[in-house]
């Protein structure tokens, strides 16, 4: 028992430094906006009636699972790709609806720990890294406060792709590798995002949060490997508006 408590508070401690590095991750990236909003000679206020925008957009993602499984060690941030278009659609002087269509790239990486209960499972002693490639339908409604626009809302997606690599296991054969593929994982992933941008002319740049509301694996090795997993992603984005 007192073994369990040691994993679950490791991991909670886990947990929180990782919330800590994705905080880290989206002020700089904050700051380093307010610093070219500052500064930009071209920063203008937005119209009473900007009008329909249509763009593209792409950044970083930083994301990671939060595995809840006691055979877990370590968890560590992936970082991966999103990349789509955007419109952006006044409502009224202040307030706009935002639809994007994206290409994410999400996952983790998790080492697992060889334990009697994981062995029961089919979760072996190693560390394994996920690649999970998403089409993401984002449906934001922004506030907009002169170039500052305050953004949230739902987003579906649908998962094209998936990749496990084991990155080392405890044998170090080529023989005893993970076999998972894109019917092991949830096809439609759903939930929530929130952030906040700055529009200077026509370019936006940002951050943002994506919350899952379905867990990640679906059935059999995958989902007790990512037991009660969720989509975790925090992202800085780079737009270009017409």
């Amino acid at each position: 028992m007192s073994i369990r408590l040691q994993v679950i508070n490791n991991r909670k401690t886990k947990l929180l430094e990782t919330m800590k590095k994705i905080t880290n991750r989206l002020l700089t990236g904050l700051g380093i906006a307010s610093l070219l909003f500052f500064f930009s000679p071209q920063v203008t206020a937005q119209s009473d009636n900007p009008g329909p925008r249509i763009g593209i957009k792409g950044g970083l993602n930083f994301s990671q699972f939060f595995v809840d499984q006691p055979t877990v060690e370590d968890e560590n941030i992936k970082v991966g790709l999103h990349f789509g278009i955007f419109t952006k659609i006044p409502i009224s002087s202040f307030m706009a609806f935002q639809p994007e269509l994206l290409y994410s790239n999400t996952g983790s990486k998790v080492a697992y720990g060889g334990t009697e209960v994981g062995s029961l499972l089919g979760i072996r002693e190693g560390e394994v890294r996920y690649n999970l490639n998403y089409i993401q339908l984002p449906l934001a409604f922004s506030v907009n406060l002169g170039p500052v626009n305050i953004h949230a809302g739902p987003y579906l997606s649908y998962l094209v792709s998936a990749n496990v690599k084991n990155l080392r296991t405890s044998d170090l054969t080529t023989t005893n590798t993970i076999d998972l593929n894109n019917d092991d994982f949830n096809k439609i992933d759903y939930g929530l995002v929130g952030g906040i941008g700055f529009d200077l002319r026509n370019v936006t740049i940002g951050a943002r949060y994506n919350y899952g509301l379905r867990e990640v694996g679906r059935e059999g090795l995958a989902a007790n490997l990512t037991n009660r997993s969720r989509n975790s992603v925090a992202q800085l984005y780079l737009g270009f508006g017409f």
